[in-house]
């Protein structure tokens, strides 16, 4: 599976952004899906995970409120929608599947390159 994420880019506090990940060459419908996120000089962290179907999500108490995790199987894409962003939310956004349910990235077998996104304050 090629995962390649992308809508990225420069807001400001308070603003919203949504991020998609395109999924190719497997079949989408059947893993669950994750965001990670990861700042300068900081771990790589889990944002949120959505089952195969979409019926079941998980967020990092950061995102909780926040963001929401969505994703569309007939058009092989995952999204996460972020809203009222914080500077401390800034890094590189990255889409991952997994046939887990955790957070931890060791768990997950296919990664996206990454998208963007930075929030100034």
């Amino acid at each position: 599976v090629q995962l390649q994420a992308s809508g990225g880019g420069l807001v400001e506090a308070g603003g919203s952004l949504r991020v998609s990940c395109t999924a190719s060459g497997g079949t989408f419908s059947r893993p669950n899906m994750g965001w990670f996120r990861q700042a300068p000089g900081k771990e790589r962290e889990f944002v949120a995970l959505i089952s195969a179907g979409g019926a079941n999500t998980w967020y990092a108490a950061s995102a909780k409120g926040r963001f929401t995790i969505s994703r569309d199987n007939a058009k092989n894409t995952l999204y996460l929608q972020m809203n009222s962003l914080r500077p401390e939310d800034t890094g590189l956004y990255y889409c991952a599947s997994t046939k887990n349910w955790n957070s931890s990235p060791k768990f997950y077998d296919y990664w996206g390159q990454g998208t963007q996104v930075t929030v100034s304050s």
